[in-house]
């Protein structure tokens, strides 16, 4: 091969790559909706099951009824409830807030856990990696933060909101006692 098709050859992939990131960064970000779960198992039986609870309106209703008790009611101890008996906390999202519910109670072990748990079912899910870092901020490992930043911007790049938290939450200087 010449110098010349090794270029572009480089090139063609380059493209393909930044072609490919927006399509998962947009996956993994998760939110107010769960996202399909990330089950990696060869049992395509459970995998579809666990797939059409984000289309089962019963489940749907209730993960966004705990994701309001968490942001506006900010009712953490009832939001576990909620999610929990959902039935689905090996489900990203749910085992996300799950974690964030007990991090925001000050039960820092158990929200370790639910984090752990999370990434476990997803190693993508963007919004983890963004409160586990604020998680490791708040019990002053601003070097597990940065790493956890590294994360972020492996999967969505520095433009999207979970980064942009973390860095700047990052930016404060140690031993401010912010709480994330």
């Amino acid at each position: 091969m010449t110098k010349f098709a090794i270029r572009l050859l480089t090139l063609a992939i380059y493209a393909t790559a930044m072609v490919a990131v927006p399509m998962v960064s947009a996956k993994a970000a998760g939110g107010e909706s769960p996202s399909p779960s990330a089950d990696t198992t060869k049992d395509k039986k459970k995998k579809r099951d666990k797939s059409s609870s984000v289309d089962d309106p019963k489940f749907l209703e209730g993960y966004r009824a705990a994701y309001t008790t968490i942001y506006d009611g900010h009712d953490y101890t009832s939001a576990i409830a909620q999610l929990k008996a959902l039935g689905q906390d090996d489900r990203a999202d749910v085992a996300n807030l799950i974690g964030y519910s007990y991090r925001k109670l000050g039960d820092y072990k158990v929200s370790q856990v639910w984090y752990e748990r999370a990434l476990q079912a997803d190693p993508t899910h963007v919004r983890t990696w963004q409160y586990y870092g604020l998680w490791q901020l708040e019990q002053g490992n601003r070097d597990q933060a940065q790493y956890h930043l590294s994360r972020i911007r492996e999967i969505c790049g520095i433009d999207c909101a979970e980064y942009k938290s973390l860095a700047m939450a990052l930016d404060q200087p140690a031993g401010t006692g912010l709480v994330y």
